[in-house]
């Protein structure tokens, strides 16, 4: 069998997969900030256009990916999927490990998948200018890439440790024409009200999405776009899945387990959903595994409950597994799974079992994340390694039981730009933060007080 899985241009999906239309149960309804209440369509016109808020909401199972998004995605898409089979001989595994390789993308990672439509449905609706923010950098460089693509401005509020760590995405983000900055930043009240009480502030993904929000909030030519955690995002990613359905069934072969990196949740849902279509509906069992790191547990050590997605609680209350809106993580360098909460269909997908979570410290990641590069040549993003690690635990767990299995996992980036953290790794600078537990019970005692 082949070892790189291809397929032809012309099988690009022209659909996006919706789980919504094949969840077991309802989700819980998305309530305002305010009143508490369900949110409407109306609320949400500020931030996003018609045409994304009718995405978030749709139960339609295939949605129609527009022409001119598919023109784009012709760029790097289909991406190749890979029989990882150096890596297997290196671990001295039975089983069949394959990955799918998203680092192929002009921006080098999985995010262009949803940055591109959301810049072509925002362009469509006469907007100008989009607002968002960043963790490491993926989804900011991908967002500047849409931008430039469909000639909109982009303002990019970048977590301030990941702005620190990784110059080289933010002068990526500015190749392309965005405007960057460190957050907490002083352009924005929410940035000026974290940076009064702690100058020092490394920053979060919920500090930066309060300002990103904002932004977009206070202006009518503006824009919201999140690069992670709404249905609409997790749409978009399908399209990664139903990519690898097609090459799995070239390659003879079905996943045992589906694994991907999760911070909050658009590379899991992207590989994972159509596959838990299979699940879900009784023709296939895979295990679809989410990986996130020790520092930052929220599935592993969070609460299934009420929160709010950013820190200064602009934000909709979404059910959700979280640390807590003002959970602000170790500053790891996997900072694009920085985030104390994660997508709500992720989230309920979890806690109704259908998929499962695992944490990992960094250390052991990067091991196995250079494991990898030795034997794929591919430089793994920091994200991406937590899949990696997960799928070599995985392969090792099937030995110990005498079992053979298939393994699919997501590489959703390359690491070129995350050279710091390997340098840190070498030298032997990397630590450990297992967040403790008393913070993390101090973050949900704030949680929002909901009735009933």
């Amino acid at each position: 069998m082949e070892t790189k899985i291809v397929l032809k241009d012309s099988e690009i999906p022209k659909t996006w997969y919706n789980i919504l239309s094949d969840l077991p149960n309802p989700p819980a309804p998305v309530l305002h900030p305010g009143t508490g209440k369900p949110i409407t369509p109306d609320d949400l016109l500020p931030l996003f256009p018609m045409s994304l808020i009718e995405q978030e909401v749709s139960t339609q199972r295939f949605i129609p990916i527009p022409d001119e998004v598919r023109k784009v995605y012709a760029l790097w898409r289909p991406t190749p999927m890979y029989r990882a089979k150096r890596l297997e001989a290196a671990i001295g595994t039975r089983s069949r490990i394959y990955y799918k390789y998203e680092g192929t993308s002009p921006a080098g990672s999985h995010k262009p998948n949803t940055s591109i439509p959301q810049a072509y449905y925002n362009k469509m609706a006469g907007r100008k200018r989009i607002a968002t923010e960043t963790g490491a950098g993926q989804w900011g460089s991908a967002l500047a890439l849409a931008a430039s693509f469909f000639g909109l401005e982009a303002k990019v509020y970048m977590v301030k440790v990941s702005y620190r760590q990784k110059p080289y995405r933010r002068m990526l983000m500015e190749a392309y024409g965005a405007s960057v900055v460190p957050s907490p930043s002083g352009d924005t009240q929410s940035g000026r009200n974290i940076l009064a009480g702690d100058p020092d502030s490394p920053g979060s993904l919920g500090i930066a999405i309060s300002e990103a929000v904002e932004d977009a909030a206070t202006r009518e030519d503006t824009s919201y776009a999140l690069g992670s955690v709404l249905n609409h995002v997790l749409l978009h990613q399908t399209v990664i899945g139903l990519e690898c359905q097609k090459q799995m069934k070239k390659a003879g072969d079905y996943p045992d387990v589906v694994i991907a990196c999760c911070g909050g949740g658009s590379n899991l849902a992207g590989i994972g959903f159509p596959f838990l279509r299979d699940k879900i509906a009784g023709s296939k069992d895979p295990r679809v595994i989410a990986v996130e790191p020790a520092s930052c547990p929220t599935l592993t050590k969070g609460v299934y409950a009420y929160d709010f997605g950013d820190t200064a609680r602009l934000t909709p209350l979404v059910k959700m597994y979280t640390l807590g809106h003002d959970f602000v993580p170790a500053g790891i360098h996997a900072g694009g799974l920085r985030y104390h909460g994660d997508s709500p269909l992720v989230s309920q997908l979890c806690h109704e079992g259908l998929i499962e979570a695992q944490a990992y410290p960094q250390t052991v990641v990067f091991q196995s994340s250079l494991a990898f590069a030795k034997s794929e040549g591919i430089l793994p993003a920091p994200e991406s390694s937590h899949a990696i690690h997960s799928a070599i635990v995985e392969a090792k767990r099937a030995d110990e039981e005498g079992k053979e299995k298939a393994i699919l996992f997501n590489l959703s980036g390359h690491g070129f730009f995350d050279l710091a953290a390997y340098d840190d790794f070498l030298a032997g600078r990397l630590v450990d933060h297992e967040h403790p537990e008393s913070k993390i019970r101090e973050a949900l005692d704030r949680l929002p007080k909901m009735e009933g």
